[in-house]
């Protein structure tokens, strides 16, 4: 069965960012809640869900037209809506009664085999439909998603014993291809596979933190790069999920689980934290939880409270060597004497114990509570993995000579000589069974991890590598740090595109690190600038030109295939790709401006092309150039992959990718696909631009926003630079403009910027504090 419109009852934060992720998807979805006691709007209570998606940040929409996909309702008036519906999510309070009262209700009016799934976290799949009609048992589903939906990957599905293989299929696979998740199949057990886990994980961290005297700031110190978690660490990750739901959280697992379980044993009630949420310190949505803003006149000074006294003091960073050392490694972090290492050994021993003990009964195999924990809570490594990289044999003598129960699947994996191994290139996990299993990815799944395991590269630096990928298709890997873009990286994508040419059919550029890239090494630029080898600095401008030139005018089509940041230089390069497949969560702009730039390597000029009117567009030479120096000189980042088609920043013909373990196969079938059409490079184009005179109009507007106190005297110099490229320098609409002439006159005011000392004071900032400096 195929999922064309969904429907989410539950307008709350959860239920209304499931239907902004399913209008992502760009899938029509009902939105239904109660009648407000007022009555006044009897869908108010949706409507209000759908304001807020539209101003919440980070946004829940990747583009504010999704909004139109939403329908809000309520569940008095619009449940004969249902009767076309697929898919029905509820997702309202945790309350038994509450749930199965909505179900009787909705069953009359649901579609024939339509899928009903609970976004439940607490509620076992047998005692939600327990007593309910066979009718509603056959379909239906658990569907657990994560908060944000948007932005976590992980959905955890799981069907009943009467629940329709076709039903739980159909869900999984838009989940997945549709929706962009890592799909867990779950058992129906207390918290599932990534909450049991999780929420363990968090007791024994706060448990070891009070016990060892630590303060929240070295805590969290520890508990988040350190060990591969997000840098909220413990505490901030409590502030941010909201200390009021733990309470509800323990319960329900203290509830549900056996007397034997050890959860049992490291739960324990926290005094402070009850106080908190008593005085309305519940975290980021309240007024503060274990830190908290305050404001000092104008300044904002963030505070931490005292996990003995409960008073706030000023937030001091942790000075921990344990937490350095960690780049050494899990066993080094571990190993350390200080306080730090103490405390990861103390929480870590009963983590990777608790997890190696609960499968198979969470989860069939490893790899699935792997992902999960890597999609559900941004961790690095999954706990199997965090295992191997200690080492499972050192792990388990370590635990047996603390005298703790060393786990049968760890003992067995330290026998084996780990959890992970490869075998002929293909990844292997190890099974209850005591044997390895080939790690199998679904079909459409295509990893540039799984290539690089099985072969050697082409062709390699140490900034980039081509890989081939099969079927006469070329990967070319960024891998500098942030993979930002320096001589080497330009040198290799020449020699891949001069490779492909004569021996390869195509070539996607693609990497798997979290950012495609930040843009070009703006710390070799300056390292450049600052002892005036402006020849070199050139040398690199006209090499950037001139490679992105061959990318684009290549005989055989090159695709983009990016996720994350792509930013700079990261960003000219797909803006110079025959086709780009985008993850949906890809973040392009031409950033420039803030290190007192402008793009150099040829970013104005194709911004100006995507900009330039269709027949049926208003005439003349400014519409175009305003909309790219609007876009260039505002430093605009695209929020989504939506966005930027928004932006012009990606072509309406260019691909999505929601499921981002599916872009590398997406982005090759792309690239087939054009050869199959017989893909032919452009030609290049020519222009007509307003010179001096866009040039004035132009100043005029930038002019206001001096006036206005939004552009500071070196954004002035800036956009001037900027708007004589875009205008076409002294022309005027009466003459053609080639390519290359644009990307001289880039060339030409990016050194002249380069030279002035604002701009070297705001490149020399933000390599230093990460952030733009205004001058």
């Amino acid at each position: 069965m195929a999922i064309e419109r969904a429907a989410v009852i539950g307008a709350g934060l959860m239920g209304s960012g499931i239907a902004a992720q399913i209008a992502n998807a760009g899938v029509p979805v009902l939105l239904l809640d109660i009648v407000p006691k007022d009555g006044a709007d009897r869908s108010a209570i949706a409507k209000g869900a759908i304001d807020k998606l539209l101003k919440a940040d980070p946004a829940p929409l990747m583009s504010k037209s999704a909004a139109k996909l939403i329908t809000p309702g309520n569940i008095e008036d619009d449940l004969d809506k249902l009767k076309d519906v697929d898919w029905i999510v509820e997702a309202v309070i945790e309350k038994l009664d509450v749930k199965q009262s909505l179900y009787r209700k909705l069953e009359p009016f649901r579609k024939k085999d339509s899928v009903v799934s609970s976004n439940t976290s607490t509620i076992p799949l047998q005692t939600l439909i327990k007593d309910e009609p066979e009718s509603l048992q056959r379909d239906f589903v658990i569907t657990h998603f994560f908060n944000p939906p948007r932005y976590m990957r992980l959905l955890e599905v799981l069907g009943g014993a009467k629940t329709r293989p076709e039903a739980l299929a159909a869900v999984s696979d838009f989940g997945d291809r549709r929706l962009g998740k890592a799909i867990i199949a779950a058992k129906d057990t207390p918290g599932f596979v990534a909450n049991r886990i999780g929420v363990f994980w968090m007791q024994a961290a706060v448990n070891a933190a009070l016990d060892l005297g630590l303060t929240v700031e070295e805590a969290d110190a520890i508990m988040g790069r350190p060990i591969g978690a997000p840098k909220t660490g413990i505490f901030g990750l409590l502030d941010l999920v909201g200390l009021d739901l733990q309470p509800h959280v323990d319960k329900s697992m203290r509830e549900a689980l056996k007397p034997d379980d050890a959860y049992q044993t490291v739960r324990r009630d926290f005094p402070l934290m009850e106080t908190m949420i008593k005085e309305g310190y519940t975290g980021r949505k309240g007024k503060g939880g274990f830190y908290r803003l305050q404001r000092n006149g104008a300044e904002k000074v963030k505070e931490s409270i005292d996990l003995k006294t409960g008073d706030y003091h000023v937030s001091d960073r942790a000075r921990l060597e344990s937490a350095d050392a960690a780049k050494g490694g899990l066993k080094v972090l571990v190993t350390h004497k200080d306080k730090g290492g103490h405390y990861a050994w103390a929480v870590l021993s009963k983590l990777l114990r608790y997890a190696a003990s609960l499968v198979p009964e969470i989860s069939g195999d490893i790899a699935n509570v792997d992902l999960a924990m890597r999609t559900g809570f941004n961790w690095k490594r999954g706990p199997f993995e965090m295992i191997d990289q200690l080492g499972a044999a050192w792990f388990a003598e370590k635990l047996a000579a603390e005298k703790l129960a060393v786990p049968p699947l760890l003992k067995l994996a330290a026998e084996k000589g780990g959890f992970y191994k490869t075998e002929n290139g293909q990844l292997q996990y190890l099974g209850t069974d005591g044997a390895y299993h080939p790690l199998k990815r679904a079909e459409g799944v295509l990893l540039l991890a799984d290539i690089k395991r099985a072969s050697k590269p082409i062709l390699k630096n140490g900034s980039a590598s081509l890989w081939d990928i099969g079927d006469g298709v070329a990967c070319l890997e960024f891998h500098s740090k942030m993979n930002a873009i320096d001589p080497d990286t330009l040198d290799l994508v020449k020699k891949s595109v001069a490779h492909v040419g004569k021996s390869m059919k195509a070539l996607v550029v693609h990497n798997e690190g979290d950012n495609f890239s930040v843009g070009a090494n703006i710390g070799l630029a300056l390292f450049a600038a600052n002892i005036a080898m402006w020849p070199m600095i050139e040398d690199l401008i006209g090499q950037g030109q001139a490679t992105y030139k061959a990318v684009k005018f290549a005989p055989f089509p090159v695709i983009g295939a990016p996720s994350g940041m792509a930013l700079g230089g990261g960003c000219e390069i797909l803006l110079h790709c025959a086709s780009v497949q985008a993850h949906a969560e890809t973040y392009m702009g031409l950033v420039e401006v803030g290190v007192g730039l402008i793009p150099g390597w040829g970013g104005c000029k194709e911004l100006l092309l995507r900009n330039q009117p269709g027949p049926k567009d208003p005439k003349g030479p400014m519409p175009p150039v305003a909309a790219a120096f609007e876009t260039i000189s505002l430093a605009k980042v695209a929020k989504s992959a939506a966005e930027a088609k928004e932006l012009k920043l990606l072509r309406a013909s260019d691909g999505i990718t929601m499921n981002r373990d599916r872009l590398l196969f997406d982005a090759k079938a792309r690239a087939l696909q054009m050869l199959a059409e017989g893909y032919k490079p452009p030609e290049p184009k020519e222009l007509r631009l307003p010179g001096p005179t866009g040039v004035t109009a132009l100043h005029l507007a930038v002019d206001g926003f001096r006036l206005q106190g939004r552009a500071l005297p070196h954004d002035v110099t800036v956009s001037a630079a900027l708007a004589d490229v875009l205008s076409g320098g002294a022309t005027d609409f009466t003459t053609v403009v080639t390519e290359d002439q644009v990307q001289k006159l880039e060339k030409k005011a990016f050194m002249a910027l380069l030279r002035t000392g604002p701009t070297l004071a705001r490149m020399e900032h933000m390599l230093t504090t990460g952030k733009p400096l205004r001058n």
